[in-house]
C-alpha cells in the first residue's frame, strides 16, 4: 500500500471541500458543494486508479466505473444546480445552525473529504489487487455498470416528473420511483459496492474497502440522505408522501404494499 499517495490524496480532497466553501459562499448555492465533491472523488480515484500496483486490465476497468459515475454524477448536479435549483437538505441545516452556519457548515465539508477518502481508499484497493481477471471481478464491473445506469435513469424519472404540474403537490412514484422512495440513493449505494468486489483477495488489508459501501449505506439512510430529504417532503407535501411511506420501500426497490391513497 502507497501510504505517500494515499496522504496526497487525502489532502487534495480536504483542500476540494475547502473550495467548495468558498464556491457556497461565493455563489449562495450549495448545490455547488456536491457538485464539487463529486467531481473531487472522481478526479482523486482516477490518480489512485492509475497509481495502484495491480494489473493494467484492473486498473482500466476500475478507471472506467469511476470517471463514468463522477461525470454523470458532478454534470447531473451542476445541471440541476444552474437551473436555480437549491438541495433543501443544506438549506435546512444552515437555518438549524443559524448565526454559526457558514463556520459549521466548513467543519460540516471537512467530515465530507473524510468520507470522500474512505471512497477513494476502496477504488486504490480495487485497482491495487493482483489478481484479473476472476469471476468475481466480472461480477464487479456489471454491478457497477448497472448501478451508474440505474441511478441516471432514476434521476432522469425524478426530472421528468419535476416539470409536470402535478410536481407542485404531488410525488413522484413513476418508473423506479414506484418500488423504491429513493431509488436513486440505493443505485449509489450499489455503485461502491463493486469496488469490494474487486478488492477482496487473501490480503487482509483489502477488507478496508468494505468501508465505502457501509459508510454510503450508514449516511444515505440514516444520516444525510433520507431523514433530512423526507423531513423536507413530510413539510412540503404531508399527508400525500405520508401515504406513499406506507405503499414504497424507503431504500431497497421492492414489491408495492397496499395502504394509503394511491
Amino acid at each position: 500500500m502507497d501510504f505517500l499517495l494515499l496522504a496526497c490524496l487525502a489532502i487534495f480532497l480536504s483542500l476540494v471541500m475547502a473550495a467548495a466553501f468558498a464556491v457556497q459562499r461565493m455563489t449562495g448555492a450549495s448545490g455547488w458543494i456536491d457538485t464539487i465533491w463529486s467531481a473531487g472523488v472522481g478526479v482523486a480515484g482516477v490518480f489512485a486508479a492509475i497509481l495502484a500496483d495491480g494489473p493494467l486490465w484492473r486498473g482500466i476497468a476500475v478507471l472506467a466505473l469511476v470517471i463514468a459515475w463522477s461525470f454523470r454524477l458532478a454534470s447531473h448536479i451542476g445541471t440541476r444546480t444552474s437551473s436555480g435549483s437549491e438541495d433543501p437538505r443544506y438549506a435546512r441545516l444552515l437555518e438549524e445552525w443559524g448565526e454559526n452556519g457558514q463556520a459549521r457548515l466548513f467543519g460540516f465539508l471537512q467530515v465530507q473529504a473524510v468520507a470522500a477518502f474512505v471512497l477513494v481508499l476502496s477504488i486504490y484497493l480495487a485497482a491495487d489487487t493482483t489478481e484479473f481477471p476472476r469471476l468475481i471481478d466480472i461480477i464487479a464491473l456489471l454491478t457497477g455498470v448497472v448501478a451508474v445506469v440505474g441511478e441516471a435513469v432514476a434521476d432522469a424519472q425524478l426530472s421528468a416528473f419535476r416539470k409536470t404540474p402535478q410536481a407542485k403537490t404531488g410525488v413522484c412514484e413513476i418508473g423506479l420511483w414506484r418500488y423504491s422512495r429513493h431509488p436513486n440513493y440505493f443505485f449509489e449505494w450499489l455503485f461502491w459496492c463493486s469496488f469490494p468486489l474487486f478488492a477482496l483477495s487473501s490480503q487482509p488489508v483489502s477488507w478496508l474497502s468494505l468501508g465505502a459501501p457501509v459508510m454510503m449505506y450508514w449516511l444515505l439512510v440514516h444520516v444525510s440522505g433520507i431523514p433530512p430529504l423526507e423531513d423536507h417532503m413530510l413539510r412540503s407535501r404531508g399527508t400525500r408522501f405520508r401515504d406513499l411511506q406506507t405503499r414504497v420501500n424507503a431504500f431497497f426497490p421492492g414489491p408495492r404494499k397496499t395502504g394509503g391513497r394511491p
